[in-house]
């Protein structure tokens, strides 16, 4: 446990937060935009003098960054890289007064950190990182030791207790947070439906990484029920957006099936196309049994556009159990059409309850758990 105490009167002229990251800005996917939400959430607190973030990982640019922020990008290439970067951002700044650790794989770092300056630290976690499958004793010991544990959903914060002894007061759901501004509802592009060959087509859509490792998102689930689907509404199609090694398999399934041309795989999407490639789709399904919330659901929301969840995963927190949409078990093909089948005809329209996850109510929550750690 951390010396509270002691870091209260170092931080007296503002807070200094480490936040120990895998990826943010000049990353993708839900994880990195995550830790960039949590970055300028704390650094839109008044009460934050700095963050230093140390980046594990940087795949594309970067993007704009806060001013408060110190981004290091000296760790990225490899281990020993990266604690040597902590290491110079521990001495040029002792007083740091938060160690927020972005990955459980970094949870030893941070544990260290804590330790040493006496200061306490929060671990985030996001999904199958933290399930019992990718348990470890080593992932045990320090991640049972965070002042304070926060799960992007409740299915993610139970799966890891199973295995973690973290007790529930030391734990917290900060689910993702949705940028309504960059989306909302509008028309469907020309070129877009002329690029993916769906000009008069009734569309439903699955967004993620087609990993052969990962094949919980729901992609062979809606492939299976197309030709079945088809029967009753010929004009269906079947938008696969995301890039990865499992696609081939996929798309000789869909072939097998009868169903090669009903199934369209966009590819890697351009971020600036993304709102506009939501905008085509009728239906989000996402009868997935591995997601820890399920970030491109709420993104679906935002444009208007009915999604569907699955009720073995942390996609029905994003659908707020059945509030905002269908949950439906991933295992139950009927379930599943009948899901579809129910909102593809449906208008437009964005849930009142899906500012819920808006940005300044993730920020509020963020803020106030460090509020609380640091006590102030």
């Amino acid at each position: 446990m951390s010396d509270t105490k002691a870091h209260g009167a170092r931080g007296s002229a503002g807070l200094t937060i480490l936040h120990l990251a895998t990826d943010a800005y000049g990353g993708y996917g839900g994880v990195a935009l995550y830790n960039r939400d949590a970055i300028e959430g704390m650094c839109a607190d008044p009460a934050v003098k700095k963050v230093v973030s140390v980046a594990r990982v940087q795949s594309a640019p970067l993007q704009p960054l806060p001013d408060k922020l110190t981004y290091d990008t000296s760790g990225l290439g490899g281990v020993a890289d990266y604690l040597k970067a902590v290491w110079r951002q521990l001495r040029a700044n002792p007083d740091i007064d938060l160690v927020y650790c972005a990955h459980i794989n970094l949870a030893p770092v941070a544990w260290a950190i804590s330790r040493l300056r006496r200061v306490p630290w929060m671990l985030c976690i996001y999904g199958i990182d933290a399930w019992p499958q990718y348990a470890t004793p080593r992932g045990k010991f320090f991640a049972s030791r965070a002042d304070l544990v926060c799960a992007v959903s409740a299915v993610t914060r139970d799966r890891f207790r199973s295995w973690c002894p973290v007790p529930l007061e030391k734990t917290e759901v900060t689910p993702n947070a949705i940028h309504l501004d960059e989306f909302g509802i509008g028309p469907k592009r020309p070129d877009l439906l002329a690029r993916y060959g769906l000009e008069g087509a009734k569309v439903i859509m699955t967004f993620g990484r087609l990993d052969p490792a990962e094949k919980y998102k729901g992609f062979d689930e809606i492939i299976e029920l197309m030709p079945e689907m088809l029967e009753e509404r010929p004009e269906l199609r079947y938008l696969i957006v995301g890039k990865g090694d499992d696609r081939p398999r996929l798309e000789a399934k869909a072939a097998a099936l009868g169903v090669g041309d009903k199934v369209i795989f966009t590819g890697p999407i351009e971020e600036e196309e993304k709102a506009d490639i939501y905008r085509l789709v009728d239906v989000y399904a996402m009868p997935s049994k591995g997601e820890g919330f399920g970030f491109v659901v709420l993104e679906a929301l935002a444009c208007g556009v009915p999604a569907i969840g699955s009720n073995q995963d942390g996609t029905q927190e994003a659908v707020r159990q059945g509030m905002i949409g269908q949950v439906v078990d991933p295992d139950n093909p009927a379930q599943i059409k009948a899901a579809i089948f129910k909102v593809i005809d449906a208008p437009r329209e964005i849930p009142e309850g899906l500012a819920y996850f808006a940005l300044p109510a993730f920020t509020a929550r963020l803020q106030g758990l460090i509020h609380r750690l640091v006590g102030r």
